[in-house]
């Protein structure tokens, strides 16, 4: 598959205004990356889609299949947490990730963001100006690291 990083749309919902057949195909690249491919047998549904404040970021290959995803939840606080962040194996390399990160990240920048991260990523979301806090920890066998963007960090904005 040949893919342009930046012909790649960025599609945005709240969970209402979603169609269940693009909910599914979402939920269906989770499971493929975090459960099947790497090994991670865990409760992927975990409920906070359907809350009516979260926001699902997605790019496609036309229609027929989410190339990559990520979700924004709102947390009681008034922050945010960005996750389940992936991309499907043959849409990787082309910037799809960062697209849906600058999406996300434009539009929690007045705000505090947070982000479990896996250690491989760390690099990548420290230049959307997330830095590491706490220890790194093991979660279902891989590690990872909590991270913290504070809000009116640009970095990470400009291409």
């Amino acid at each position: 598959m040949s893919l342009q990083p930046l012909a790649a749309a960025v599609h945005r919902a709240y969970t209402a205004d979603l169609a269940a057949e693009d909910l599914y195909r979402m939920l269906r690249l989770r499971v493929d990356v975090f459960v099947v491919e790497q090994r991670c047998p865990y409760p992927e549904l975990d409920g906070r889609d359907l809350e009516d404040s979260t926001r699902h970021f997605w790019i496609d290959s036309g229609g027929a299949r989410v190339l990559g995803y990520l979700r924004l939840l709102e947390e009681p606080d008034g922050s945010y947490r960005i996750g389940r962040v992936c991309t499907a194996r043959d849409g990787r390399g082309v910037g799809l990730g960062r697209k849906l990160m600058h999406a996300a990240v434009a539009e929690v920048r007045k705000s505090c963001a947070v982000l479990s991260a896996q250690s491989y990523a760390v690099g990548f979301y420290r230049s959307f100006g997330f830095v590491e806090y706490g220890e790194p920890y093991e979660e279902d066998g891989i590690t990872h690291v909590d991270m913290r963007r504070s809000p009116g960090n640009v970095t990470g904005l400009t291409r």
